[in-house]
């Protein structure tokens, strides 16, 4: 091959190169800037709910519920909604039954949830700390709407756990009448969201 045709190969090679990095990194600065503006718009929501943490731990939650969120394709506006309704936004919440933090999880349901969740369990405290909290909520809320095939049914096997809503007659198409209060709510808080926050 003559000298002048290798050259020309060479640079022909060089600008599809420099073209799908340009390309790849387009797209994945796309990708970083959507995130950062879904981050920042939940951390502005999570102001308005007066959440006594700072900006910076506001942030983190915010970031945690978006990454979650998108891993196990929740939307992050229900997740928000189940935090509201569970804990109203307190990340030290403790409920009459033992419940903890913004999603309200049991320690006798987390300790085997989450290892599944990729946390390791330090005891109830691992709990309190709201990243914990909130992936161990995640995945087994994900869990349930993966079991039950449906976002109601699921709320309140979420709510009553799902031994007791199969015993109360929860299937797979919607929770008894008599259980229907917890997903109403959180739906209803979901509602809200979809009409302040942006589709994910």
């Amino acid at each position: 091959m003559p000298f002048r045709q290798r050259i020309t190969l060479l640079f022909i090679s060089i600008m599809v190169i420099l073209c799908f990095a340009s390309a790849y990194s387009l797209i994945s600065s796309t990708g970083t800037l959507r995130k950062e503006i879904f981050i920042r718009q939940i951390t502005e929501y999570l102001k308005t709910e007066n959440i006594k943490l700072d900006r910076e731990q506001l942030r983190t939650i915010a970031s945690i519920v978006y990454e979650e969120s998108i891993q196990y394709d929740v939307d992050y506006r229900l997740i928000l909604a189940m935090m509201k309704v569970e804990s109203n936004f307190r990340h030290d919440a403790v409920s009459s039954r033992g419940a903890r933090g913004l999603l309200q999880i049991k320690p006798s349901l987390a300790k085997h949830i989450a290892r599944y969740a990729g946390i390791e369990w330090s005891g109830n405290k691992t709990l309190d700390e709201p990243d914990n909290n909130i992936k161990i909520g995640v995945y087994f809320f994900a869990k349930l709407v993966d079991d039950f095939e449906n976002i109601n049914t699921a709320l309140h096997a979420y709510n009553v756990g799902p031994t007791k809503a199969r015993l109360n007659g929860a299937g797979k198409n919607k929770p008894p009448k008599t259980y229907r209060g917890f997903p109403r709510i959180v739906m209803a808080e979901y509602k809200k969201n979809i009409a302040i926050l942006p589709d994910p």
